[in-house]
């Protein structure tokens, strides 16, 4: 037997006649042929992105997480969002219409370096943990004020305009015009309907700088969209108010389970009715397509539930019977009407946070996570507005 390493090369012209070895099989025989296979795909083309960041949701809430994506990593480390007081505004007050200050990353750290950025965020957790292991159902610990009153009415009154003006006939996915005749009688008739939440004496001056902030929390008329920049914007008008000492902390509970409540419900009739189309939204990794801060409130009304952990969520029985009591059950809910499939497959960050043990690690990594996936995006905190109350530093 030769060795083949000792056989000579073939001719030039002997290779030439000679077929190109066999390297792909028949699929009907399974013998070999002469196609050559075909070349192995990239992961990824221009027709095929890459796939979009997606933070990485169990590990910021869990614990720190090796490898992780830079982002991720600083998210995990950072510390969790503490309740502030918010400080009171003493006159003599100079009010200003508010006015865009951010314009590239260097502004969002600055703003982020700030106390402004610094007292609004712990409002935000302030709010949060008035709400621990409290039903949207339990009676209030104090009476009901005159402006938390003025404000359900306020939004009450914009809920009615809905059914007064109903979709048109639209072809789109996304914005029905018919929400541009809201949004018009939004901007004529809002000053009238905030005069009674600045009631007291000295307050109505402030109407100058208060009317943008709450202008800009019920979507945007041009492209008829939603996000989590506009829902800002409205706990932004909250925090204001609540520098002007017309919201007071022991008010915190029925700011969120009933003013916020009544905010969030107009905010779901007007995505349903006109089609709102997401704005800034992560799509598929995102917690939702338009909304945050009922997901922090609900994670907080779960705290310390006897039965219902996180994992309920998977639990249909108890969505139907427990999502008008819980915000984040009501916000899950709303999710699996919206969106058709695998909950795992068009919810994978709501699906990962499932998987965590405690309602108290899923409150605090979603306060992580907000200051990091709202606070901390140009993109959203571009539009965010600076005056005499929210002051630029």
């Amino acid at each position: 037997m030769s060795d083949p390493e000792s056989s000579p090369l073939p001719s030039a012209s002997a290779s030439a006649s000679t077929p190109p070895p066999p390297s792909a099989t028949c699929r009907n025989c399974g013998g070999p042929t002469c196609r050559p296979s075909p070349p192995t795909p990239a992961p990824w083309s221009e027709v095929s992105p890459p796939p979009a960041y997606r933070p990485n949701t169990a590990a910021i809430i869990l614990s720190p997480a090796i490898n992780a994506p830079t982002n991720t990593a600083a998210i995990i480390l950072s510390p969790v969002p503490q309740p502030l007081p918010v400080p009171v505004a003493a006159p003599p007050f100079h009010f200003q219409p508010p006015s865009k200050r951010i314009a590239s990353l260097d502004h969002l750290r600055r703003f982020n370096d700030s106390p402004s950025a610094r007292h609004f965020l712990g409002f935000v957790a302030s709010l949060s943990h008035s709400v621990r292991s409290r039903k949207l159902s339990d009676p209030l610990p104090l009476h009901f004020s005159p402006v938390l009153t003025s404000l359900v009415s306020l939004l009450q009154t914009l809920s009615h305009w809905v059914d007064q003006i109903p979709p048109l006939p639209h072809q789109a996915r996304y914005g029905n015009p018919a929400y541009r005749l809201w949004h018009e009688r939004l901007s004529a008739q809002l000053p009238s309907l905030l005069n009674p939440v600045l009631s007291p004496p000295g307050l109505q001056a402030a109407e100058v700088e208060l009317l943008p902030y709450l202008l800009d929390s019920f979507g945007n008329a041009t492209r008829i969209d939603y996000g989590t920049g506009h829902e800002t914007n409205f706990a932004a008008f909250l925090y204001c108010l609540a520098r002007l000492d017309l919201i007071k902390e022991e008010d915190y509970p029925a700011l969120v389970t009933r003013v916020f409540v009544t905010y969030l419900d107009l905010m779901r009739k007007l995505q349903n009715t006109y089609c709102l189309e997401p704005a800034g939204s992560h799509g598929v990794w995102g917690l939702d397509d338009y909304h945050f801060l009922p997901f922090i409130f609900g994670s907080a009304q779960l705290i310390d539930h006897k039965y219902m952990k996180p994992k309920s969520i998977h639990n249909p029985d108890i969505l139907e019977n427990f999502s008008h009591e819980y915000m984040y059950l009501g916000c899950v809910s709303f999710v699996k009407k919206a969106k058709k499939g695998v909950f795992a497959e068009h919810s994978p960050m709501l699906d990962d946070i499932s998987g965590v043990a405690q309602w108290s690690k899923v409150n605090s990594g979603l306060l992580k996570m907000y200051k990091a996936e709202v606070l901390e995006k140009v993109p959203i905190m571009q539009h965010f507005l600076f005056g005499s109350l929210i002051k630029w530093e």
